[in-house]
């Protein structure tokens, strides 16, 4: 996961930290990822009785209604698509155990909610209480210094061991295999020629290329089958089109259960540095192992 989380130090006092803002990586992450990518990435584009013109693309779901009101301009005046378009599916979605990704440990199964299936992502010295030990450490080992002249409670120490350490920790990401379908019409073949030579060359001879969204990349793949549907030997009374589908899979992660989910998305914890065990003491008779009976230190 990308994050900086480097203490860089405050010059002015009036100067405000900027946090880092992890976004979330959800279903729709991906799906906007893949969506952005044909969109700008790929940037497609046809030539057209309008000259040089941008391809639509569409999400194809279950609000076809809705999409169609929206874009008006996507149909004509007897409600027919105007060609070329290409629209977007997702098909499938996998949950493989033989691509778990580079973090693969127990999940909640195995461990509580409060403390396991975590990664670290940042971590940074906090320092004001990392000098706080080692001031309390000096006085003990020195004297204290306005008891004892020439001592310095507050000079360095290069053997500190009580260091605290902020930490910011994420859920486990887990690893799903999602199947994309996109669909190219078009009305005459130059225009299909133009729209298909682009997929054909993603990935150069790997078929592999990242995608992106809110910071997050997931790898994706083109198929090997190209699947060409069209009526040009029909002789009928259709409609004459040409359609092309390319298949995709993209190595996709989600963290955290969402809106549905108890446990927060992103921790921040400090370490403990010291662990006291304290003894019994008697109620009367002990004695106190700095100072005397009323609080003063013994010279």
């Amino acid at each position: 996961m990308p994050l900086d989380y480097t203490y860089t130090g405050i010059t002015d006092a009036n100067q405000i930290l900027s946090d880092e803002e992890i976004q979330p990586s959800t279903l729709e992450t991906i799906d906007y990822a893949f969506y952005d990518f044909l969109q700008n990435d790929l940037d497609l584009r046809a030539y057209t009785n309008k000259g040089w013109k941008k391809v639509p693309i569409i999400w194809a779901s279950s609000e076809r209604a809705f999409f169609s009101k929206r874009d008006k301009g996507l149909r004509d005046l007897d409600g027919t698509l105007i060609l070329p378009i290409i629209s977007v599916e997702r098909t499938a979605i996998t949950k493989s155990l033989t691509r778990k990704g580079s973090f693969f440990g127990p999940g909640e199964t195995f461990m509580t909610k409060q403390h396991g299936g975590r990664i670290t992502i940042g971590r940074k010295i906090v320092s004001d209480k990392t000098n706080n030990y080692a001031i309390a450490d000096n006085r003990k080992k020195f004297g204290d210094v306005n008891r004892t002249p020439g001592r310095q409670s507050y000079f360095p120490r290069k053997d500190n061991k009580k260091i605290v350490y902020e930490t910011l920790s994420i859920p486990i990401p887990v690893y799903l295999s999602m199947t994309y379908v996109v669909s190219v019409r078009t009305e005459y073949v130059q225009q299909m020629n133009d729209l298909t030579s682009p997929f054909a060359t993603l990935g150069g001879f790997i078929n592999s290329f990242l995608i992106n969204r809110s910071g997050h990349s997931y790898e994706t793949f083109m198929q090997e089958n190209i699947t060409l549907n069209n009526n040009a030997s029909d002789l009928g009374d259709d409609e004459r089109s040409y359609e092309t589908n390319f298949n995709f899979e993209v190595l996709g992660y989600i963290i955290g259960e969402g809106p549905n989910g108890d446990r927060p998305k992103i921790r921040r914890r400090q370490n403990a540095v010291e662990v006291k065990i304290p003894r019994e003491r008697v109620i009367l008779g002990d004695i106190p192992d700095y100072g005397d009976s009323r609080g003063f230190y013994r010279e």
